[in-house]
Protein backbone atom coordinates (compact mmCIF):
# COMPACT_ATOMS: atom_id res chain seq x y z
CA UNK A 1 0.00 0.00 0.00
CA UNK A 2 2.96 2.50 0.56
CA UNK A 3 4.45 1.90 -2.41
CA UNK A 4 1.53 2.35 -4.08
CA UNK A 5 0.46 5.46 -2.48
CA UNK A 6 4.32 6.52 -3.39
CA UNK A 7 4.03 5.89 -6.93
CA UNK A 8 0.47 8.06 -6.83
CA UNK A 9 2.17 10.78 -5.35
CA UNK A 10 5.05 10.63 -7.97
CA UNK A 11 2.44 11.19 -10.93
CA UNK A 12 0.41 13.69 -9.71
CA UNK A 13 4.34 15.79 -8.81
CA UNK A 14 4.67 15.27 -12.75
CA UNK A 15 1.75 15.89 -13.85
CA UNK A 16 1.98 19.30 -11.68
CA UNK A 17 5.12 20.58 -13.16
CA UNK A 18 5.13 23.76 -14.71
CA UNK A 19 7.60 25.84 -16.93
CA UNK A 20 8.90 27.30 -13.68
CA UNK A 21 12.34 27.51 -12.07
CA UNK A 22 13.80 27.42 -8.75
CA UNK A 23 17.06 27.70 -6.65
CA UNK A 24 17.96 24.45 -4.29
CA UNK A 25 18.56 25.85 -0.27
CA UNK A 26 20.89 23.17 1.29
CA UNK A 27 21.77 22.65 4.69
CA UNK A 28 25.85 22.69 5.72
CA UNK A 29 26.77 26.26 5.51
CA UNK A 30 27.26 27.20 1.68
CA UNK A 31 26.50 29.93 0.15
CA UNK A 32 23.03 28.55 -1.74
CA UNK A 33 22.23 32.40 -2.59
CA UNK A 34 25.35 32.76 -4.67
CA UNK A 35 24.97 34.76 -7.99
CA UNK A 36 21.45 36.47 -7.07
CA UNK A 37 21.33 37.58 -10.43
CA UNK A 38 22.10 34.94 -12.44
CA UNK A 39 18.80 32.78 -12.58
CA UNK A 40 16.77 35.97 -13.77
CA UNK A 41 18.64 36.97 -16.37
CA UNK A 42 18.68 33.17 -17.44
CA UNK A 43 14.98 33.32 -17.53
CA UNK A 44 14.93 35.98 -19.42
CA UNK A 45 17.09 35.28 -22.10
CA UNK A 46 15.16 31.66 -22.54
CA UNK A 47 11.72 33.61 -22.72
CA UNK A 48 13.12 36.03 -25.23
CA UNK A 49 15.11 33.22 -27.32
CA UNK A 50 13.83 29.70 -26.90
CA UNK A 51 10.09 30.15 -26.35
CA UNK A 52 9.62 29.26 -22.69
CA UNK A 53 6.95 31.26 -20.90
CA UNK A 54 9.09 31.02 -16.98
CA UNK A 55 7.69 32.98 -14.23
CA UNK A 56 10.61 36.50 -14.18
CA UNK A 57 11.08 35.64 -10.30
CA UNK A 58 12.71 31.90 -9.58
CA UNK A 59 11.65 30.91 -6.02
CA UNK A 60 13.99 29.24 -3.38
CA UNK A 61 13.08 25.80 -2.15
CA UNK A 62 14.38 23.86 0.68
CA UNK A 63 15.78 19.78 -0.67
CA UNK A 64 13.76 18.66 1.82
CA UNK A 65 10.46 20.60 0.97
CA UNK A 66 7.42 18.54 -0.97
CA UNK A 67 7.51 22.13 -2.81
CA UNK A 68 10.63 20.73 -5.30
CA UNK A 69 7.33 18.64 -7.44
CA UNK A 70 5.88 22.03 -8.09
CA UNK A 71 9.36 22.34 -10.56
CA UNK A 72 10.73 21.03 -13.56
CA UNK A 73 14.27 22.18 -13.12
CA UNK A 74 16.10 23.14 -9.88
CA UNK A 75 19.22 25.22 -9.73
CA UNK A 76 22.14 24.56 -7.07
CA UNK A 77 25.10 26.43 -6.91
CA UNK A 78 27.77 27.45 -3.68
CA UNK A 79 31.61 27.76 -3.35
CA UNK A 80 31.27 25.35 -0.18
CA UNK A 81 30.19 22.86 2.07
CA UNK A 82 26.78 21.16 1.15
CA UNK A 83 25.03 18.41 3.62
CA UNK A 84 22.00 16.65 3.14
CA UNK A 85 20.32 14.56 5.78
CA UNK A 86 18.47 11.53 4.97
CA UNK A 87 15.17 13.06 4.59
CA UNK A 88 16.67 15.78 2.20
CA UNK A 89 18.38 12.83 0.38
CA UNK A 90 15.00 10.80 0.05
CA UNK A 91 12.57 13.73 -1.28
CA UNK A 92 15.23 14.33 -3.80
CA UNK A 93 15.78 10.98 -4.83
CA UNK A 94 11.81 10.73 -5.27
CA UNK A 95 11.98 14.05 -7.51
CA UNK A 96 14.74 12.95 -9.76
CA UNK A 97 13.19 9.78 -10.87
CA UNK A 98 9.78 11.21 -11.04
CA UNK A 99 10.46 13.45 -13.81
CA UNK A 100 12.56 16.19 -12.00
CA UNK A 101 16.18 17.46 -13.10
CA UNK A 102 18.86 19.14 -10.96
CA UNK A 103 21.12 21.76 -12.30
CA UNK A 104 24.23 21.83 -10.27
CA UNK A 105 27.30 24.80 -11.28
CA UNK A 106 30.13 24.74 -8.96
CA UNK A 107 30.62 28.04 -8.31
CA UNK A 108 34.14 27.02 -7.33
CA UNK A 109 35.07 25.07 -4.18
CA UNK A 110 31.83 22.59 -4.20
CA UNK A 111 32.58 19.20 -5.92
CA UNK A 112 34.03 17.44 -2.73
CA UNK A 113 31.55 18.15 -0.75
CA UNK A 114 28.31 17.61 -3.38
CA UNK A 115 29.70 14.34 -4.70
CA UNK A 116 30.04 12.58 -1.23
CA UNK A 117 26.55 13.85 -0.75
CA UNK A 118 24.93 12.85 -3.97
CA UNK A 119 26.04 9.55 -2.92
CA UNK A 120 23.16 9.54 -0.24
CA UNK A 121 20.66 10.48 -3.30
CA UNK A 122 22.22 7.78 -5.53
CA UNK A 123 24.02 5.20 -3.21
CA UNK A 124 24.18 2.93 -6.31
CA UNK A 125 25.19 5.29 -8.83
CA UNK A 126 28.06 7.63 -9.89
CA UNK A 127 28.32 10.56 -11.91
CA UNK A 128 29.68 10.01 -15.16
CA UNK A 129 31.50 12.69 -17.61
CA UNK A 130 28.91 14.10 -20.68
CA UNK A 131 30.62 13.15 -23.79
CA UNK A 132 30.65 16.17 -26.27
CA UNK A 133 27.69 14.73 -28.43
CA UNK A 134 25.43 14.16 -25.80
CA UNK A 135 22.16 16.15 -26.79
CA UNK A 136 22.46 19.01 -24.17
CA UNK A 137 25.07 20.38 -26.12
CA UNK A 138 22.76 20.84 -28.85
CA UNK A 139 19.45 20.92 -28.31
CA UNK A 140 19.09 24.83 -28.98
CA UNK A 141 22.61 25.92 -29.12
CA UNK A 142 25.50 24.05 -30.85
CA UNK A 143 28.72 22.96 -28.30
CA UNK A 144 30.80 20.89 -30.22
CA UNK A 145 33.37 20.72 -27.68
CA UNK A 146 31.08 20.39 -24.81
CA UNK A 147 30.47 22.05 -21.88
CA UNK A 148 32.13 26.05 -22.55
CA UNK A 149 34.79 27.61 -20.10
CA UNK A 150 32.89 30.70 -18.67
CA UNK A 151 35.84 31.75 -15.81
CA UNK A 152 39.15 30.63 -15.22
CA UNK A 153 39.88 29.33 -11.45
CA UNK A 154 42.79 26.57 -11.70
CA UNK A 155 43.86 25.52 -14.95
CA UNK A 156 41.12 22.57 -15.82
CA UNK A 157 39.03 22.10 -18.27
CA UNK A 158 35.41 22.47 -17.94
CA UNK A 159 33.92 19.55 -17.23
CA UNK A 160 29.82 18.26 -17.35
CA UNK A 161 28.83 15.11 -15.01
CA UNK A 162 25.58 13.36 -15.11
CA UNK A 163 23.27 11.00 -12.99
CA UNK A 164 21.06 8.66 -15.37
CA UNK A 165 17.87 6.92 -13.86
CA UNK A 166 16.52 4.50 -16.45
CA UNK A 167 18.49 6.09 -19.12
CA UNK A 168 17.28 9.51 -18.24
CA UNK A 169 19.79 12.06 -17.59
CA UNK A 170 18.11 13.70 -13.97
CA UNK A 171 21.23 15.16 -12.96
CA UNK A 172 23.64 17.88 -14.43
CA UNK A 173 26.83 18.47 -12.50
CA UNK A 174 29.20 21.80 -14.42
CA UNK A 175 32.23 21.59 -13.17
CA UNK A 176 35.62 24.10 -13.78
CA UNK A 177 32.75 26.12 -16.33
CA UNK A 178 31.10 28.71 -14.09
CA UNK A 179 28.23 29.14 -15.76
CA UNK A 180 26.44 30.86 -13.26
CA UNK A 181 28.70 33.74 -13.35
CA UNK A 182 28.72 34.03 -16.68
CA UNK A 183 25.03 34.64 -16.13
CA UNK A 184 24.90 37.33 -13.55
CA UNK A 185 24.59 41.24 -14.57
CA UNK A 186 27.09 42.22 -16.42
CA UNK A 187 27.94 45.09 -13.82
CA UNK A 188 29.65 41.72 -11.33
CA UNK A 189 32.03 40.52 -13.26
CA UNK A 190 32.44 42.70 -16.42
CA UNK A 191 32.28 39.67 -18.45
CA UNK A 192 32.67 40.83 -22.33
CA UNK A 193 29.59 39.90 -24.52
CA UNK A 194 30.33 37.02 -26.14
CA UNK A 195 31.42 35.18 -22.81
CA UNK A 196 28.12 36.25 -21.53
CA UNK A 197 26.41 34.51 -24.40
CA UNK A 198 27.94 31.70 -24.40
CA UNK A 199 26.88 31.07 -20.88
CA UNK A 200 23.32 32.29 -21.58
CA UNK A 201 23.70 29.96 -24.45
CA UNK A 202 24.78 27.08 -22.41
CA UNK A 203 22.04 27.77 -20.00
CA UNK A 204 19.37 28.13 -22.20
CA UNK A 205 20.63 24.08 -23.68
CA UNK A 206 19.81 23.13 -19.93
CA UNK A 207 16.48 24.02 -19.61
CA UNK A 208 15.46 23.63 -23.26
CA UNK A 209 16.66 19.85 -22.34
CA UNK A 210 15.28 19.44 -18.87
CA UNK A 211 11.88 20.29 -20.02
CA UNK A 212 11.94 18.46 -22.70
CA UNK A 213 13.43 14.98 -21.09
Amino acid sequence: MRLLLSSIFCLLSVLSFSQELAVLKYKGGGDWYGNPTALPNLISFCNDNINTKISDNPQNVEVGSPDIFQFPLLHMTGHGNVFFSDDDAGNLHNYLISGGFLHIDDNYGMQPYITEELKKVFPDKEMVELPSNHGIFSIAYNFPNGLPKIHEHDGKRPQAFGLFHEDRLVLLFTYESDLGDGWEDESVHNDPPEVREKALKMGANIVKYAFEH
